[in-house]
């Protein structure tokens, strides 16, 4: 009588495992390769638990006689994120009927499209921010500017995304009445991509409120101006009752963007 011979399932075969495994031990010599190069100076890093406990000691009351002056900045810094989230949306409507290959008059716009686009997407906030606080001097004008070219390549980018998703039935539906290219975007395009245009505006618009409250750091309006001065100063209480009316108010955008978001769906 014969015995029955066992055989034992293995996920990955021989092959497999051993490209994992080198996978793995290279991501692990990059991540070593990295730590060293950064040339972290150690004993920061063991401080830094006692550094933050004092901090917090300092922080702490929070100074709320303050927010009499914060509120004026807190309310220009919601200025200055629904303003640029509006010229934003202005301007990134044409440029993303542009970015789109079946909206798209020549190939030549698409390239250009693209090019505001990319631009737009790969400088952070606060770059922008510096480079429009040297053209229009420190203040909101500056923070306005700053996240409208910020925004203009996020909303262009997802707009002209839905439009390339569109279903063309309805839009030779349209064309096939005799409707010129006009009324075809307008009954044929825009009804499909409204929903998103409108979730889009929304969405940045509740990133505008977080962004806008960093950009005053580098002079640009809003609260950051004010937060920057007090840590400065080291007036830490004062800057504690900054830090809670930042996340009262990123929080309650939140809560506005969430709700607008679904009455939308």
């Amino acid at each position: 009588m014969t015995a029955l011979k066992t055989t034992v399932w293995k996920r990955f075969s021989k092959k497999q495992s051993l490209e994992r495994y080198s996978i793995e031990f290279v991501i692990v010599l990059v991540f070593v390769w990295a730590t060293k190069s950064v040339d972290i100076y150690w004993p920061f890093i063991t401080d830094a638990p006692h550094q933050a406990a004092d901090l917090l000691n300092r922080m702490t009351p929070p100074d709320f006689a303050f927010i009499g002056t914060i509120i004026p900045s807190l309310i220009e810094t919601i200025n200055i994120a629904t303003l640029s989230t509006i010229f934003a949306l202005i301007l990134s409507f044409p440029i993303a009927i542009l970015n789109a290959r079946n909206t798209t008059p020549h190939p030549i716009f698409l390239v250009v499209a693209r090019v505001i686009v990319v631009t737009s997407r790969s400088v952070n906030e606060l770059v922008w921010g510096l480079i429009f606080v040297v053209f229009f001097g420190p203040g909101a004008i500056a923070g306005i500017a700053a996240l409208t070219m910020r925004s203009l390549g996020f909303m262009s980018k997802l707009v002209s995304e839905s439009i390339e998703e569109i279903d063309p039935g309805q839009v030779e539906a349209i064309r096939a009445t005799g409707a010129n290219g006009i009324k075809v975007f307008l009954y044929g395009v825009l009804p499909q991509v409204m929903p998103t245009i409108m979730g889009t505006t929304i969405f940045r618009w509740d990133i505008n409120i977080r962004q806008s409250s960093v950009i005053g750091l580098v002079g640009a309006g809003g609260i950051g101006i004010l937060l920057t001065s007090a840590m400065n100063m080291f007036r830490w209480r004062n800057v504690s009752m900054i830090l809670i009316s930042i996340f009262v108010v990123v929080l309650a955008g939140e809560y506005v963007s969430a709700a607008v978001r679904k009455k939308l769906t």
